[in-house]
This record gives structure tokens, C-alpha cells and sequence, in this order.
């Protein structure tokens, strides 16, 4: 098997590193060769935050170049078209359909783009998720990042089981059902 790249991005706070370790702790246990890199901006102020997880037989460098990425997961829209350009042309972004304004905006110097999910669909292969919405269903909002995660699993190379196998051994154990639970919505979305 080529390496497989994975993009995750989203605002800091939303989970973006617990998805990536998530994801990597995954393919070390299927025997693949993982690197993870974390790119963190203002993490602590709702700046980006960025990681690449890498695997396959033999991963030398954690960094996935532009134009390389099989799979961009996106928690907030406005990072899936800032980090577009890293996804392959057959890729896919599976992207929340939620908005969280950066300082600039929140400060007046710049505006929030307007049509950003038009915009994913018409460059690349475009999986929406309301992932806010499914994770309130379910009683906590805290989750909607394993919704999106759901979603994602699809599109890489392991089971359904394997993931919430990884899921179980990761979250925190009072937090197990209701991951399994949003991981389930996220798959099924994504159908």
C-alpha cells in the first residue's frame, strides 16, 4: 500500500489533536508505519490548528506536502478552504458545516467568506456534516468532532470495528458510549 495522508484542521479547542491521535493509534495497531505532525497556530485564542497523520508501509516524513493529501477532515468550514490546496485532486473534505469567526473578523479587519461549502463542492469531492446539530441530538456538543471523524472513516482503509475498538481504549472511559454513539451518526452520514 502507498501512504495514506490525512489532513485534520479546525479552530483550537475542537479536538483537532484527540482526532489525530485517534487516527494514529489506528494505524499502529493495523501494523502500518505512522508519523503524526501537529502544527499548532494560537491554539489557546481559536487560532488553526493542524495535523498530518501519515501511514503505510514505510512513512518517512510526518509533513504532508500541498497537493498530497488523500483526506482533509475539517471542523470548521473556513479552515477546510484555507488548507484545500493540500488535498490531492481526487481527494475528499469531509467538512463541518460550522462557523467560528477568526480575530480578524472578530475585530473588524476582515469579513467571513461567504458560499465556502459551494465553493469546497466545486473544487473537490465534498462530504457536509452538520456535526454540531448530530451531537447536541445525542446530549453534548462535545462530541461533534467524533461525528466528523464518523463521517471521515468512510473514506479510509479500515473497519468500522477497528474504529471503535480504538475509540474504546482512547476516550475517557466515562465517555466511551457517547463517542461509540457520535462515531455511529458520523458513519452513518456519510453513506
Amino acid at each position: 500500500m502507498d501512504s495514506k495522508n490525512i489532513m485534520i484542521v479546525g479552530v483550537g479547542g475542537q479536538g483537532t489533536l484527540l482526532t489525530s491521535r485517534i487516527l494514529g493509534k489506528l494505524a499502529v495497531g493495523a501494523g502500518y508505519d505512522v508519523k503524526l505532525s501537529e502544527v499548532h497556530g494560537m491554539a489557546q485564542r481559536g487560532g488553526s490548528v493542524v495535523t498530518f497523520v501519515r501511514y503505510g508501509e514505510q512513512v518517512a516524513e510526518p509533513i504532508v506536502e500541498e497537493g498530497q493529501a488523500d483526506v482533509l477532515i475539517a471542523f470548521e468550514k473556513l479552515e477546510a478552504l484555507r488548507y484545500l490546496h493540500f488535498l490531492k485532486k481526487d481527494g475528499v473534505v469531509v467538512v463541518n458545516d460550522w462557523r467560528i469567526d477568526p480575530i480578524t473578523v472578530v475585530t473588524g479587519a476582515a469579513s467571513y467568506p461567504e458560499g465556502i461549502i459551494e465553493r469546497l463542492k466545486k473544487e473537490r469531492k465534498t462530504i457536509v456534516v452538520e456535526a454540531m446539530a448530530e451531537a447536541k441530538k445525542l446530549g453534548t456538543s462535545k462530541v461533534f468532532n467524533v461525528v466528523v471523524l464518523g463521517a471521515a472513516a468512510r473514506h479510509m482503509t479500515f473497519s468500522k470495528e477497528q474504529w471503535i475498538s480504538v475509540i474504546e481504549s482512547t476516550v475517557p472511559p466515562k465517555t466511551i458510549e457517547i463517542n461509540k454513539a457520535a462515531f455511529e451518526a458520523g458513519y452513518q452520514l456519510s453513506v
